[in-house]
């Protein structure tokens, strides 16, 4: 009589990347692949899109004439102001009809005319929302889908783990080691299916376990909140600063005197944003992006009171870590963070995401017509 084998804690873990790939694999596999396309997706949108290019002629006109003349032609209450770092990009102005909106609407304004440019309909968009819609919530109402998309991403963490633990060989030795390394294309089909599921895997590990660390943040609130506690900022904070503001001061510094005075703290070229005292804040809060950065998401804020006081000067490089990493989660998950470099990078590790539940599904066959043989 043959000795059975003993079930021992590596077949324990084969077990679990097995039965969890098999059962998790349909829906990683439309996760991944939906990433895929939105690693790009303001480049696939760019490239549909209307061109919106501003022709420099002569001088700009003053942010004050074209505040005034923007308010004068819309409805509504300004809230903000884009002012972008290229001489030949639009200014955009936000301006909302109501209060109650969350972000209102958006104006495309020629700084040198004034004239509000009109985009025509972008059919990428439809696109990029259907993959959006299936990326977040595999295109069911999102109570329903985004808690299984959340359980898959569990899933997907702990098919990480396993799978790094089975990707060293029994006998730990460089000669078996170095061939996790590399993928035999001279072999047949199943060996390479073995070594794409396996190196591929390996390579692209690092990646999947920041996304899935990342992605849970929209899953499931008690983990964005126990990730908040544990790197000690909160995720997704929107609140806004308070500051102690002398209401008393009647004077109201003007916008060329507010940029002035941001320039001044910020000494660098950037992209501006400037949002306007309002309800929910009653001074100035101006972001400025440093065009020399190698981030492109990152940024520093300037507050200032109604009359102009440097009220705060918040810049992201002396935050805490934990703050930054707060501040930092969506571009860690999307691949923006540090612009075409870390989106191309994203773009193959979710391409080698998506053909891993493929993979690893053939790989389980071909076992399958082995035992029946």
């Amino acid at each position: 009589m043959k000795k059975k084998k003993k079930y021992t804690f590596r077949k324990f873990l084969n077990d679990v990347h097995l039965w969890l790939g098999l059962a998790s694999g349909i829906i990683l596999f439309l996760v991944c692949l939906s990433g895929t396309i939105l690693a790009f997706e303001h480049e696939i949108k760019d490239a549909f899109a209307s061109e919106l290019v501003v022709e420099p002629k002569g001088e700009q006109l003053s942010i004050t004439s074209l505040t005034e003349k923007v308010t004068a032609a819309n409805k509504g209450v300004l809230t903000s102001i884009n002012i972008p770092a290229s001489a030949d990009e639009p200014y955009i102005f936000s301006i909302k009809e109501n209060p109650k909106e969350r972000r209102g609407t958006n104006l495309m304004v020629n700084p040198y005319t004034a004239e509000t440019l009109v985009p025509e309909a972008n059919p990428a968009d439809a696109f990029c929302f259907f993959f959006f819609k299936m990326h977040r919530w595999l295109l069911l109402d999102s109570t329903i889908g985004r808690p299984i998309v959340g359980v898959a991403t569990i899933i997907f963490l702990i098919l990480a783990v396993t799978g790094l633990v089975l990707w060293f060989p029994k006998k730990v030795k460089w000669k078996n080691v170095k061939s996790g390394f590399k993928i035999k294309t001279k072999a047949n089909w199943k060996r390479v299916n073995h070594d794409l599921h396996n190196t591929l895997g390996f390579y692209s590990l690092i990646f999947v376990v920041i996304m899935g660390i990342t992605g849970l943040c929209w899953s499931f609130e008690g983990y964005r909140e126990g990730l908040s506690k544990v790197i000690g900022a909160e995720i997704f904070n929107r609140s806004s600063p308070e500051y102690q503001v002398d209401m008393s001061d009647e004077k109201v510094a003007t916008l060329p005197e507010v940029l002035s005075t941001v320039n001044t703290e910020l000494d660098y070229a950037g992209e501006v944003s400037v949002s306007l005292p309002g309800g929910r804040s009653p001074y100035y809060s101006v972001r400025k992006y440093n065009t020399a950065n190698f981030s492109p998401v990152t940024y520093d804020v300037v507050y200032l009171s109604k009359a102009g006081a440097v009220l705060d000067v918040e810049k992201f490089s002396d935050k805490p870590l934990g703050m930054q990493i707060a501040s930092l989660i969506k571009p860690l998950h999307t691949g923006e963070i540090y612009g075409y470099l870390s989106k191309i990078i994203y773009f193959i590790t979710c391409l080698i995401a998506t053909s891993l539940p493929v993979t690893g599904t053939l790989i389980w066959l071909n076992k399958m017509k082995k035992k029946k043989k």
